[in-house]
């Protein structure tokens, strides 16, 4: 039996003294897609943060493709293939599409040349924006750019956090067709998200965190039932 691409155990983590995360255990299995849904401040940005090394652990572990990575610093776990596509998308503005992929990849430790091939093949936008500076993309494309970014290092595993926040319809539609594709690939996705019809098209199974703590699993089809999300989470499709 395979090691799951991502294994969280009893894990807690925080800001100084201040607690958010209270003992979160779950696993991701290759080519699977979990959502996590929850409030706000109810800890899932420190999750995936503290998942990809920005906030530190305080107990329990994490562990990716088999490997211990809970006291390794981030760029340790990037190369130990965690893709990260923050909330705000936070590419750099001033660079150009081509800069914002040949530094994703060396980040990872990869030859920089052939990402920016494989982005382009894969999001084919990309190719007529390669010399525009970041910033001065839409905020679509700015998303497509932050997840092509994130995938450069060759990723057994995909965080991402709010990745439908303030864009347009027809992105949010190929977000869902090149994330289902990812996953069929074998890739290990976690979705951050507030919008339920996405977590509902895209996960596998969706996990409910409230008060730093996971606490129940949902299947997705759970998601068209408003009564089922007021009585658990207080959010409405």
């Amino acid at each position: 039996m395979t090691d799951p691409v991502l294994d969280v155990a009893d894990l807690r983590a925080g800001y100084g003294r201040v607690p958010v995360l209270l003992g979160v255990t779950f696993a991701v299995e290759a080519g699977e897609i979990v959502g996590i849904l929850g409030h706000n401040g109810m800890g899932k940005t420190t999750l995936l943060k503290t998942v990809v090394g920005l906030v530190p652990v305080t107990g329990g572990r994490i562990t990716v493709a088999g490997d211990d990575v809970t006291m390794q610093p981030v760029h340790r776990r990037v190369r130990q293939r965690i893709g990260y596509v923050p909330q705000g998308r936070e590419i750099f503005g001033k660079l150009t599409v081509r800069e914002n992929l040949l530094l994703a990849a060396r980040v990872a430790g990869l030859p920089p040349q052939p990402a920016v091939a494989v982005a382009v093949r894969d999001f084919p936008m990309l190719e007529e924006l390669l010399e525009r500076k970041g910033g001065a993309l839409s905020g679509g494309q700015q998303q497509v750019l932050a997840l092509a970014r994130a995938l450069c290092g060759k990723p057994d595993l995909l965080l991402l956090d709010e990745p439908t926040e303030g864009i347009q319809p027809s992105i949010v539609e190929e977000m869902e067709g090149h994330l289902l594709r990812l996953a069929a690939g074998g890739l290990g996705i976690v979705v951050v998200e507030q919008d339920l019809d996405f977590i509902a098209s895209v996960a596998g199974r969706v996990l409910m965190l409230q008060k730093g703590a996971i606490v129940r699993e949902v299947a997705p089809s759970a998601l068209r039932d408003p009564a089922m999300i007021d009585a658990f989470m207080g959010i409405r499709p």
